[in-house]
């Protein structure tokens, strides 16, 4: 794979064409979301058997064609080309070297990585800074690619944003926005339904993406599903949700970071327990690849800790938000 470019084993939809599939019947396929082979791959069949205008035995040769395309997923590999796959994604800089150490190197590409904590502990200033790093050299550290974010909060700030680029980076601050898309979404519907256009536009773009950011994953969950009648319509659709992102993220190669909210633990009597806890419940938990708990420190210097990783252990790291963003604390 050459550098800045998508993965190699990322198929268009359109390529089953050649293999007898009706160019009207892709078409099908592309507006309800599905962009490459692996998407399609990944989609049960029951599921596809939804889609209006598709027979069984459509499906069934849609399907056939896939899989000569693209192999079949779900078949096994070596432990070792497991981990050669895993050793390849690139790690994007955080803007801080001890934020960067205890995860491993950076955010981690193919993965979602979830950052939650109180207001003011730097989530939002962490996704700004990491707008620019993702555009950067892989020698400075960054994935040299572009960005998507959803935003849930209002929150999202280019002028932050190109600030960092053009103070800290050097870089041209026109340039750098230019190379973010970002969406602001009022509902679930339409936050559900971005993965859509996400997944659409990474299949057709030349030019790589290489982070999403969801600035809140949870906002809109909460607004638009109130009390316990709600909880477990909404549980299951923030499922769809995160799972949607999930393919997204392996199939593209892109890192996801979801910025998340706190609520009061009320476990939080007993020894060891952390007075706050991420909210979105075990859905969002197990979704999450690694899991990141910020909290303030002492002026500007912030805490991170890892709170869950499958590969790093539990661990703190000290920073500060400064002018140019995340910065390595004095």
């Amino acid at each position: 794979m050459r550098e800045g470019s998508l993965p190699s084993e990322v198929i268009s939809i359109q390529q089953i064409q050649a293999l007898g599939v009706n160019a009207a019947d892709i078409k099908k396929l592309t507006d309800t979301g599905i962009h490459t082979i692996g998407q399609l791959l990944q989609m049960p069949v029951r599921k596809l058997l939804l889609v209006k205008g598709l027979s069984e035995a459509k499906v069934e040769k849609i399907r056939e064609a896939a899989k000569k395309l693209g192999g079949e997923k779900g078949s096994f590999r070596s432990a070792i080309d497991v981990l050669r796959a895993d050793e390849s994604r690139i790690r994007i800089t955080t803007g801080s070297k001890e934020l960067d150490a205890v995860l491993g190197g950076g955010i981690e590409t193919g993965s979602l990585t979830e950052v939650f904590g109180e207001f003011r502990t730097g989530k939002t200033q962490l996704c700004h800074t990491l707008s620019v790093t993702s555009q950067l050299d892989a020698e400075q550290g960054g994935g040299m690619g572009r960005v998507i974010v959803i935003d849930t909060e209002g929150s999202y700030r280019p002028e932050r944003v190109a600030k960092i680029a053009e103070a800290r980076f050097g870089l041209d601050p026109t340039s750098v926005l230019d190379n973010i898309r970002v969406a602001r979404i009022y509902n679930v519907d339409d936050q559900i339904d971005s993965n859509f256009a996400i997944a659409a536009m990474l299949a057709e773009e030349e030019e790589p993406t290489r982070l999403i950011i969801v600035d809140s994953v949870m906002n809109l969950f909460r607004t638009d599903y109130c009390g316990r009648g709600e909880l477990a319509e909404r549980q299951q659709r923030l499922n769809q949700y995160l799972g949607g992102l999930k393919k997204i993220a392996e199939e593209f190669a892109v890192a996801v970071v979801l910025v998340n909210q706190v609520t009061a633990n009320p476990d939080s009597t007993f020894a060891g327990a952390d007075a706050k806890k991420p909210i979105g419940g075990h859905v969002l938990a197990h979704a999450s690849t690694v899991r990141v708990y910020l909290r303030k420190g002492k002026g500007e210097q912030r805490i991170a800790k890892i709170y869950d990783s499958p590969t790093m252990p539990e661990a703190d790291a000290v920073f500060a938000l400064a002018e140019g963003g995340v910065v390595d604390a004095e």
